[in-house]
């Protein structure tokens, strides 16, 4: 893990007496594209959220460029390091989580306005760069409710991109569209992939994983179960409980 931007170390999470991780560790290195995929409720999206600080770990520690982020009980130290942080790690979620009275070119610069304090005009400027990026320049005046759920998800992770961040996590972001709109997100998260963004991916989206990531990371039962590059764990797969898992996507 010496040469990760972000990583877990024996990482564990519980719900008052639900265990929800199990000693996770997981290593993101810068352009890695890292698909985390398993059964529902092996607890992918509570790992993530634990890279994304919106939860604080039981057990174990994150690291991010080799200082503790998180801890289960934080001193001073490891909330300084936190909040030095925050702003490089970028989240897109399932369900977009857009501010619904801003438009789609406010939603992206509200954050590089408040928290990285940078002019209106650059933030204008940056917003409308990031818009064309994600396919949606015609969009910047328009309010969330009436884009398509597909352009709701580009316009969140355009907001992701607009704090420049060292890694975006992506949670499940495809789950709730319908097939034609799961095909624009995906192809905005390929180009991402292929300008080197560093990416840490909870996804049920196969052919994603497949083409797209650098490692995968299957989890069940609140625990990594194997990790390897997507042609071994495809094609060979170390474990009976993945080869299982694999087989509900055979054509």
């Amino acid at each position: 893990m010496a040469d990760a931007i972000i990583a877990a170390h024996d990482i564990s999470k519980s719900f008052g007496s639900v265990e929800v991780l199990r000693g996770v560790n997981l290593a993101v290195a810068q352009g890695d594209v890292v698909c985390i995929v398993g059964p529902s409720g092996s607890g992918k999206t509570t790992l993530l959220r634990c890279f994304a600080l919106l939860e604080a770990p039981s057990g174990g520690r994150i690291v991010m460029r080799e200082r503790v982020i998180a801890n289960a009980s934080p001193d001073a130290g490891v909330k300084r390091a936190a909040k030095a942080v925050r702003a490089d790690i970028g989240m897109v979620f399932q369900h977009f989580n857009l501010w619904p009275h801003m438009t789609a070119l406010e939603n992206i610069i509200e954050a590089p306005l408040r928290v990285k304090r940078m002019g209106r005009g650059d933030a204008v400027a940056l917003g409308e760069q990031l818009l064309a990026k994600v396919g949606l320049r015609e969009k910047r005046d328009v309010y969330p409710g009436r884009l398509s759920g597909g352009q709701q998800q580009r316009v969140a992770i355009a907001r992701a991109l607009a704090m420049s961040p060292k890694v975006i996590l992506f949670d499940e972001v495809t789950s709730a569209l319908d097939p034609e709109l799961r095909h624009e997100v995906l192809l905005v998260m390929r180009q991402l992939a292929s300008e080197g963004m560093t990416m840490l991916v909870v996804t049920h989206e196969m052919g994603f994983a497949r083409n797209v990531a650098s490692l995968v990371a299957f989890m069940d039962h609140g625990e990594i179960i194997e990790t390897a590059p997507p042609a071994t764990f495809f094609h060979a797969p170390g474990s009976e409980r993945a080869r299982r898992f694999l087989q509900q996507f055979e054509d």
